[in-house]
């Protein structure tokens, strides 16, 4: 009959396993096994401690032995399991991991499985299970555009300040132009969706003029003012500054911020704001169109009522657009701005510090 191994505790083991098998922010499983050993100390035998932590007699053999044998390690980690040894070594994955991000194919812009599995004379799939396990997607492109406007972090912080913590009895719009919106008719009806098989549409289309839609997003409340205009010149942007005049109550300050388009700073405009005091103007920073809310609504509007739209003339793009905002008015939600200028500020330092970083090379 096998006899179970004796366990002697010192003074300062028998303290830590203690404090482990008592602690909430010990594991349970550490906490069971420690409840193991210190049990097999007092000379109790696997059944009785078994018994006393309902367990399998096996389980607290098996602990008792791995602490005799090992220690605390013993029981910290589980034991190895078998299992067939791993068929791609760490310098291979190493080696995968340095081409893809430093590194790119004689034939190509960047790496593709097939290249890289052909490089490295291994399988696609064990390309791809190394770029997943590493977050690599070589076959994707994100745009960037630092801006180099000299007044940067002042317009920054003014327009983050104005989403952040607009003025008392103010009106805050983001403002912008829509510029080139293509009322487009395809040339064939396309197939609805069904089982099995994706709605279809031509790749080809006839098109039937374009519009601009100058809207105005309240950031306080969500709801959007619009108008549609076939050009997008100062003269149109007056008629959107005098729709805004006009629709929205007269006691309250208005803050607009929009982009330095050379439109908003015509002659003519700068006249008209000089006769309305109510009416003031915050320009984004040059290449930093990300900083105007609207652009978040323009998103929308293309993903959901454009670019899949069947436009047979200006008037019908017009209508959709017109009927897309009244809409969404009728149950509006703000866009939360959750950045102060501060985050923004330090994300854009560092990138202009590995921007020159390159450069320099």
């Amino acid at each position: 009959m096998r006899v179970a191994v004796k366990v002697v505790l010192e003074a300062k083991e028998h303290a830590l396993l203690r404090q482990l098998a008592q602690s909430r922010s010990t594991s349970v499983r550490l906490a069971e096994r420690s409840k193991i050993v210190l049990l097999a100390a007092e000379g109790k035998t696997n059944e009785e401690i078994a018994e006393v932590l309902d367990i399998t007699r096996q389980k607290a053999g098996r602990w008792r032995d791995r602490y005799h044998g090992y220690g605390l390690a013993g029981i910290e980690k589980d034991a190895p399991r078998p299992g067939r040894n791993k068929a791609i070594s760490v310098r291979t994955v190493n080696k995968v991991i340095k081409l893809t991000t430093q590194e790119k194919p004689e034939n190509a812009t960047h790496w593709s499985r097939r290249l890289m599995a052909e490089k490295m004379n291994i399988s696609d799939s064990t390309v791809g299970r190394i770029w997943h396990s590493h977050g690599l997607k070589p076959h994707r492109l994100s745009g960037f555009k630092l801006s180099n406007d000299k007044d940067f972090q002042e317009k920054l912080e003014d327009v983050v300040g104005l989403y952040l913590a607009p003025p008392e009895n103010a009106i805050v719009l983001s403002c912008d132009e829509k510029s080139q919106m293509q009322a487009l008719d395809r040339t064939q009806p396309g197939l609805p969706i069904k089982r099995g098989r994706n709605a279809t549409m031509t790749h080809d289309y006839k098109r039937n003029g374009t519009s601009t839609l100058f809207a105005a997003l309240n950031v306080l409340t969500g709801e959007v003012l619009g108008q549609c205009a076939k050009r997008h010149r100062h003269i149109e942007w007056l008629n959107f500054l005098r729709l805004i005049d006009k629709s929205t109550p007269p006691d309250n300050e208005i803050h607009i911020i929009c982009d330095n388009y050379a439109t908003h700073k015509h002659p003519k405009v700068q006249s008209w704001l000089k006769y309305h005091k109510r009416f003031h103007v915050h320009f984004t920073p040059t290449s930093a169109s990300w900083l105007n809310m609207v652009e978040r609504f323009f998103r929308d509007l293309s993903e959901r009522q454009l670019r899949r739209g069947i436009f047979r003339s200006v008037t019908d793009l017009e209508q959709s657009v017109m009927d897309y905002i009244a809409k969404h008015n009728e149950a509006p939600a703000p866009f939360i701005w959750t950045k102060s200028a501060q985050d923004i500020l330090e994300k854009v330092t560092r990138g202009r510090r590995t921007l020159n970083k390159l450069q320099s090379v």
